[in-house]
Order: structure tokens, then C-alpha cells, then sequence
């Protein structure tokens, strides 16, 4: 998962790039990078890191431009290597970098398509870099001296063709303009939005609306599955639906996890999602548990807050705020590999015992994927002096691998995989466990827009939307994703450094 964004403006970008990534930080921690474009030549910075780590005053100097894209990435796949971090660059046809969120579920094919078909070279094993490739490649075909927007829109009727998977994009040709594309089944989110200004109007694309808001710019839309929206270096403006076959089928960890509470996607206003998901857990709470003797209802910082708050309401019971949140340590489901997530619980959470000391508590989670950070939770809970631990999640059990741009990876490693509540509740060491039903998730979701007819729930009940995931793409995708691999990829990496 990560975040993308692109301007089109009458003045410097850099800053206003610089400052949407750090808004959408949350969605990647691994690298980050900024592409700008001045006098038709490209301006790049990017590296491993935080935002603020990347880029220094120098830096943005170096970035002049009255457009540019941007990235924040989160490795699925491969290795933290620099090489892979976003955006990309091909110098032919006109010069293209871009920029990817998503994950190609083709991505094997389509580089050896790329190989033996369209003669081109890959250098790393990003899927990112095949998307860009097969970009290029398509405009090459019809490709003119004189440019024509046509012509990227046939290339991006292209790319739905033979790409399949979730996508969301931000593309920019030297001199010309930027390019943004969501996937077909609009899996991965993507907003266009506008800024006024004495010159004229500025746009711009992120995955997220606070990233527009943050800069000053209103939120138009969301980009339609299958659209693409061009926007000259001059600012017109040009949008067409280059998908066959469409249906919107955002993906619900978004709602659940990724986003940010105050972002708006697909019409959907994430927080309020997030209350509502606690009205319906309640629910449940209260038909399993009836004569509950919980006295305090406590979130595990910052996704589960607002489901928390609204669990404490309806129960009538305390909430409070038990575990103080290290600022400065990332989002611990997102860490590149388990040895990471075990180290990282403790050093991101520090217990308040005064809200443990003999009460019976339960923790509110967003979710649990692989049990690790939630077992260490439980037991910090009762070395605080809690009683009783329970835990309830506002999503349903993880059971199936996301193959869309999330990094959930194999059955295995999972601990709801092939195992009961109960089972899952000796696991993790909690008194009592309750998830939410996904029947409740996606109405939860949904009453913000029930024009959206389905969700991407994949993770929870292994239907995939794109129609092509079987047991072998599963172990193609374990040997590249899961812990082991990484690991040893990243080993590689640091020996040739």
C-alpha cells in the first residue's frame, strides 16, 4: 500500500509534494521520492526512509518545476533497496516517470511479455517498473513528434488490457503533462481535486483527499474504475473511461486500516465508517456476552480509536486511553518482516497502568492479521495489572492472502488460518475474543454510499475480484513475500552496498 500524488500548478510544486507525502505517510514508511519537470527535463530525488528523512532543504532546491509526481512506498515484495523506490523513469517515448500503488497480479507474465515481445529491459523486480514499461511501450506504438492526448488514452486502454490486479497511478511526460489511472475494479483509490489561484487553476491527483486538503486544493472526485484523467502541463483537462469492463470494488482494509479517519474515499468519510463499525460490533459484544463485567473500553493507538469510542457509548462503560503511542515508530503492520514487528510492539506502546491496575479491560483493535502484536498487547494489558483481558476486533478474522497491493502473504501466517475464536483466543492470550462479522464491516462501510454495490473483502473471504488468483499464484506469491524471503533479499542487497 502506498501513496501516490501529482500536480499540475502555476507555481513551484516541490513543497506542495513534499507536504502531501508527509500527510500520507501512514501509507508507506519505506522509501520516498519526488519527480519534478522543468524546461522538458525530469528533477529527482528520492531514497529509503521516512519523508523527512529523504528530503532536505538542498534537496527541494534541486526540484524546480511547475509539475511533478510523488511517492511514499510500501514494500510487498522484493527488497527496501533504493532501486525500487518510486517514481521510475523510462526516456522513450518523450521521457515518462511514474508513480504506482497497487500490485499487479500478472506481473510475472507481463515482464516476460516485456522480454520476449516488446525487447524491453527490466532492472529490478518491480512490478511498478513492467506497469511503467508496458506505458511506454503502447505509446511507442502510436507515438508522434507531434503530441497527441489520444494518444495516452489508447495507451491506457492498453494497460487494462493486459495488466490485471489493483492500480492506481500518476504518470508524467516530459514537458507535456500528468497522467493519473485507477484499475478497472477501482481496488486501489485515487482523487483528483482543484486550487484557484490569481493565475488560474491548479490540480492535483493523491490517493487520498487529505493530501488536497492539506494543500489547499477541493476535492472533485474520485476517479471512476477504468478512467484516466490527463492533465496538460498547461492545465486543460481531459478524462475518458479506457476500461471494457468496469464495476467499483474498493478494497476494505482501506476503510478499516490504511486511511486516514479524515480522507473521503469513493464518498465514503472514513471515520464515520469507523463509528459505525463499533455500532455493529457492539452488537455483537452484547449478544455474546450479555452480562458482561467489562469496566473500561481501551484502543490499541491511533486506527481503532473511533471504533472504540462508540463500543465504549453503546456499552456504557469508560473509555480511556491506556497506551501512550511512540510517535517516532512506524505503523507496526507495516514493518518489512516479523522479527521487526516483534521489536517494534513494545518500543511503539507504553502502558498507563493506572487504567489496568484491577479492572477487566477490553482492547479495541482495528484488526488482527498475524497475532504477533496482539498477543504482546494482552500480555503488557495484564503486567499493567489488568484482571481480565478481552479484545475485540472491528474487522472480521484475516484468513486469506490480500494479493492487491497489501502485504498479507501466505495462509500460514496467519493466526486465524484454519483455527476457531477460541483457538485464536488461547493464542494471543486474551480472557475472551470477538470479531465483527463482515456482513456488519460492509454495511458499516457501505451506508456512506450505497451506490457502492461490493467491496474487495478478500483478506476475509477469499473472493478475488480480478477472477485469476489459484493455489499457485499463492506459493509464487509466498516464495517473494513471505518473512524469510525478505529477509534474505534485503541480506543480498546490503552485501552489494
Amino acid at each position: 500500500m502506498c501513496g501516490i500524488a501529482g500536480i499540475v500548478a502555476h507555481s513551484a510544486v516541490n513543497l506542495d509534494l513534499y507536504e502531501s507525502l508527509s500527510v500520507m505517510q501512514h501509507r508507506g514508511q519505506d522509501a520516498a521520492g519526488i519527480t519534478t519537470c522543468e524546461n522538458g527535463r525530469f528533477y529527482m530525488k528520492k531514497g529509503n526512509g521516512l519523508v523527512r528523512d529523504v528530503f532536505y532543504k538542498k534537496h527541494m532546491e534541486r526540484l524546480p518545476g511547475k509539475m511533478g509526481i510523488a511517492h511514499a512506498r510500501y514494500p510487498t515484495a522484493g527488497t527496501s533497496s533504493s532501486a525500487e523506490s518510486q517514481p521510475l523513469y523510462v526516456n522513450s517515448p518523450y521521457g515518462i516517470a511514474l508513480a504506482h500503488n497497487g500490485n499487479l497480479t500478472n506481473a510475472d507474465e507481463l515482464k516476460e511479455d516485456l522480454f520476449q515481445s516488446d525487447l524491453r529491459h527490466l532492472n529490478t523486480d518491480s512490478d511498478s517498473e513492467a506497469l511503467l514499461n508496458i506505458f511506454a511501450h503502447e505509446l511507442q506504438l502510436n507515438a508522434k513528434p507531434e503530441f497527441n492526448v489520444d494518444d495516452i488514452f489508447t495507451a491506457v486502454s492498453a494497460i487494462h488490457r493486459r495488466c490485471r490486479g489493483g492500480y492506481a497511478v500518476v504518470a508524467m511526460v516530459v514537458g507535456k503533462g500528468i497522467l493519473a489511472i485507477r484499475d478497472p475494479n477501482g481496488i486501489r483509490p485515487l482523487v483528483y481535486g482543484t486550487r484557484k489561484t490569481e493565475q488560474g487553476t491548479d490540480y492535483m491527483v493523491a490517493s487520498e483527499s487529505v493530501a488536497l486538503q492539506s494543500q489547499g486544493f477541493e476535492l472533485v472526485r474520485d476517479l471512476i474504475p477504468g478512467e484516466a484523467v490527463f492533465i496538460t502541463e498547461n492545465g486543460e483537462f481531459f478524462s475518458k473511461q479506457c476500461a471494457e469492463n468496469f464495476k467499483l470494488s474498493p478494497c476494505i482494509f482501506e476503510y478499516v486500516y490504511f486511511a486516514r479517519p479524515d480522507s473521503i474515499i469513493d464518498g465514503v468519510l472514513v471515520y464515520k465508517a469507523r463509528l459505525r463499525m463499533g455500532q455493529t460490533l457492539v452488537q455483537k459484544i452484547l449478544r455474546e456476552m450479555p452480562e458482561h463485567d467489562i469496566d473500561v473500553v481501551i484502543p490499541i493507538p491511533d486506527t481503532s480509536r473511533s471504533t472504540a469510542l462508540e463500543v465504549a457509548y453503546h456499552l456504557n462503560v469508560k473509555y480511556r486511553e491506556g497506551f501512550i503511542k511512540n510517535r517516532y515508530i512506524g505503523r507496526t503492520f507495516i514493518m518489512p518482516g516479523q522479527q521487526e514487528r516483534k521489536k517494534s510492539v513494545r518500543q511503539k506502546l507504553n502502558p498507563i497502568e493506572l487504567e489496568f491496575s484491577g479492572k477487566n479491560v477490553l482492547l479495541v483493535d482495528d484488526s488482527i492479521v498475524r497475532g504477533t502484536t496482539s498477543k504482546q498487547i494482552v500480555q503488557m494489558a495484564r503486567e499493567a495489572g489488568a484482571k481480565k483481558v478481552y479484545m475485540a476486533s472491528a474487522a472480521p478474522p484475516v484468513r486469506y492472502p490480500n494479493v492487491y497491493g497489501i502485504d498479507m502473504a501466505s495462509h500460514e501466517e496467519f493466526v486465524a488460518h484454519d483455527r476457531s475464536v477460541e483457538e485464536i483466543t488461547k493464542i494471543i492470550g486474551a480472557d475472551w475474543l470477538v470479531y465483527q462479522d463482515l456482513d456488519d464491516l460492509i454495511a458499516a462501510v457501505q451506508r456512506g454510499n450505497e451506490h457502492i454495490k461490493s467491496f474487495d473483502c478478500s483478506c476475509f473471504d477469499g473472493v478475488y475480484v480480478t477472477e485469476d488468483i489459484d493455489d499457485e499464484y499463492f506459493e509464487r506469491l509466498y516464495d517473494k513475500r513471505n518473512d524469510a524471503a525478505k529477509e534474505g533479499n534485503n541480506k543480498k542487497v546490503a552485501g552489494q552496498l
